[in-house]
Parts: C-alpha cells; structure tokens; sequence
C-alpha cells in the first residue's frame, strides 16, 4: 500500500506563489505517473497536473499553464506543485496522486492512491 502526504500549502495572497510536496511510503513511486488533483468548496475535484514515471512528460489543465510546475525527485520519492501568479480561483484542496500507469493523465480513474489534501487559500 502507498501513502502520500502532501504539504506546502497555505494563505498567500493573489500574485503570490506557493510550493507543494508529495512524499510517498509504502513502496516506491518511481515506476507511476503522479498527479496534482484539487477541489473547490461545493465543486468537483478537477485535474491540474501530471508528470510521467521518468518526469519526461508533464500535462496541465489549460487553467494553470504558465503559472503551474510539475516536477518529481524519484531519488526521494517525492513530486512538487510549484505555483506561482496566484489567484482566487485557485483557492482549494490540492490532492496528490498516484497513476496506476506511466504516462502522465488528467484521467482521475486512472489514480488509484490518493493523499489527505493540503489547504491552498488565495486571498488579500
């Protein structure tokens, strides 16, 4: 079984940048794409990124291109969100994610474990 913890998250205000980490235990992650998931009050999950088993593909939803970083440390065992230019609308519970695959997806059926979610609020 895998575990994930995320951390990082905060209050920052808009134009502000914020850094997540996703530590996994169990067993090691480096073979799975991982992902960055989050929810808004009253909204669905949403995908934000993805990053390939090797780190050499990454995807974002249109909304955080330019202003999102997904990157992974397989050595650590460890994936990052580094978000910069931050606005309201990206206030939510940002959740990591494991792939049961290797390819970077938005597909969330295609996660099978999941973190606790770190709070992420923008706001002046």
């Amino acid at each position: 079984q895998v575990q994930l913890v995320e951390s990082g998250g905060g209050l920052v205000q808009p134009g502000g940048s914020l850094r997540l980490a996703c530590i996994a235990s169990g067993r090691a992650s480096s073979n799975y794409a991982m992902g960055w998931f989050r929810q808004a009050p009253g909204k669905e999950r949403e995908f934000v990124a993805a990053i390939s088993w090797n780190g050499g593909n990454t995807v974002y939803t249109d909304s955080v291109k330019g202003r999102f970083t997904i990157s992974r440390d397989n050595a650590k065992n460890a994936v990052y969100l580094q978000m910069s230019s931050l606005k309201s609308e990206d206030t939510a519970v940002y959740y990591c994610a494991e792939s049961q695959g290797i390819v970077a997806t938005s597909i969330r059926s295609r996660y099978q474990f999941w973190g606790q979610g770190t709070q992420v609020t923008v706001s002046s």
